[in-house]
């Protein structure tokens, strides 16, 4: 089977992958600074911080569903112009306000924004995929990693002049971006929906077969967060080294970027899509062996110089990083795949709202969860703890996908495919 890359790509599907490549370095040009910037430049508390953070957060898991069922019934087109939009008035709000509420206006828009755009750029993708869906993806992730890599970059450099640069800047980008959208992605015809909008939530709740997808492949979200969350924190432990915090984004990301496509291609020629996720999730949830070793015998550690001393207790955390970095890359674009399979093609935004929706919750629940073991192990023999538990989510997450895969629940059906259906996006 020929291999997808960039220029196999619909020009479509194209506009899309560098769109999100600009969301990406726009967003992280500015999100990871705002928390500093609230703190040391207005003052405020942490308690004032976390609010317009969890605010942005609600406002965006909350809001998934609705973006997706607007994606079906107005199209993905003006779900994802209209996102881009947002965020350019959010992160001018960012830049011209300083007071609490006009934050979290800021805040709340952000996370809007977001909930618009993100099931509808996956549904124009999915029907942009055709029968290569999870190649298409792959590529779609391969720029959102890039994005991710930049974004930080050039926000620490407009840093060192002022954070409303960083969000003047971040707010051009995303006024080119809507700009682009608006000039140059295609139309889709939006099929007309027999049926109202509670009527497809039902349809959505009562689909079984997605219900259990949907609960299986939570835990990839449930352990996505741990790059945010438990990898950082145990590197900085193990190492006392501020960098090593970098070293871990580094790792992911780089793999991301130059691994992603060879690693769905690999898969695609040796599994099925239902395989590549199980096997995926088992990665992924095995990737924290390492860390769960060795972070008993390692003690806490300051250090303020890079040293081999530093370097090799580095090294448990990063084969994580690794590792788990190579299972997401799995894990991902079959997943995609495989959603309007379980689900519907006809009413695919909604599906992905849904399935966005309660991965989320999932995820926020795990990160509380070991965030709590992590606050509760002082103890050296029992930081294995945390890990054990990211461990069972992955492994219960592979188990599964691995017993709707062995039932055929993850086979393309007539059921999840339709005539009319398949029609509409021929």
């Amino acid at each position: 089977m020929s291999k997808i890359g960039f220029r196999q790509l619909s020009a479509a599907a194209k506009l899309l992958v560098i769109n999100q490549l600009g969301i990406n370095v726009g967003f992280y040009m500015l999100l990871p600074f705002l928390a500093s910037y609230m703190r040391d430049d207005l003052g405020y508390g942490a308690a004032m911080i976390g609010l317009v953070l969890g605010v942005r957060n609600l406002s965006q898991q909350g809001m998934f569903l609705i973006g997706g069922t607007a994606a079906d019934r107005l199209g993905c087109r003006p779900m994802i112009i209209v996102g881009c939009a947002l965020r350019v008035v959010s992160f001018a709000l960012f830049a011209v306000l300083t007071a609490l509420p006009g934050l979290l206006a800021a805040a709340v828009l952000t996370g809007l924004a977001g909930a618009l755009f993100n099931p509808a750029v996956r549904t124009y993708l999915m029907h942009e995929g055709g029968e290569r869906r999870a190649e298409v993806f792959a590529v779609f992730n391969v720029f959102a990693h890039a994005g991710t890599l930049v974004g930080p970059l050039l926000g620490t450099a407009l840093l060192m002049v002022d954070f409303r640069l960083v969000a003047l800047v971040a707010c051009v980008a995303f006024a080119a971006l809507t700009v682009a959208q608006l000039a140059l992605l295609p139309r889709r015809q939006v099929e007309p929906q027999q049926q109202g909008m509670l009527a497809s939530w039902r349809e959505v709740v009562g689909n079984r077969r997605f219900l259990g997808f949907t609960l299986t492949l939570s835990a990839y979200f449930g352990l996505y967060n741990q790059l945010y969350l438990t990898l950082p924190l145990e590197a900085q432990r193990v190492s006392g080294f501020a960098g090593a915090i970098a070293a871990v984004f580094a790792v992911s990301t780089l793999i991301g970027i130059f691994g992603q496509v060879r690693i769905t291609q690999w898969c695609r020629n040796r599994w099925t899509a239902g395989r590549s996720v199980t096997i995926g999730l088992a990665c992924m949830g095995a990737s924290f062996l390492p860390v769960l070793l060795s972070g008993p015998l390692q003690p806490a550690r300051q250090a303020s110089e890079l040293s081999p001393q530093v370097l090799l207790a580095c090294l448990p955390v990063l084969l994580t990083t690794a590792l788990f970095t190579v299972g997401m890359a799995i894990t991902n674009p079959f997943a995609m795949e495989l959603l309007p399979i379980v689900g519907s093609e006809r009413l695919a935004g909604t599906y992905y709202g849904f399935y966005y929706l309660v991965s989320s919750l999932v995820a926020a629940g795990v990160s509380g969860l070991v965030g709590a073991l992590l606050d509760g192990t002082g103890e050296p023999a029992l930081r294995w703890l945390p890990w054990l538990a990211l461990l069972a989510v992955g492994l219960a997450g592979s188990a599964g996908a691995a017993t709707m895969e062995r039932r055929g629940l993850l086979a393309r059906t007539e059921r999840a495919t339709p005539a009319r259906e398949r029609s509409a996006t021929s």
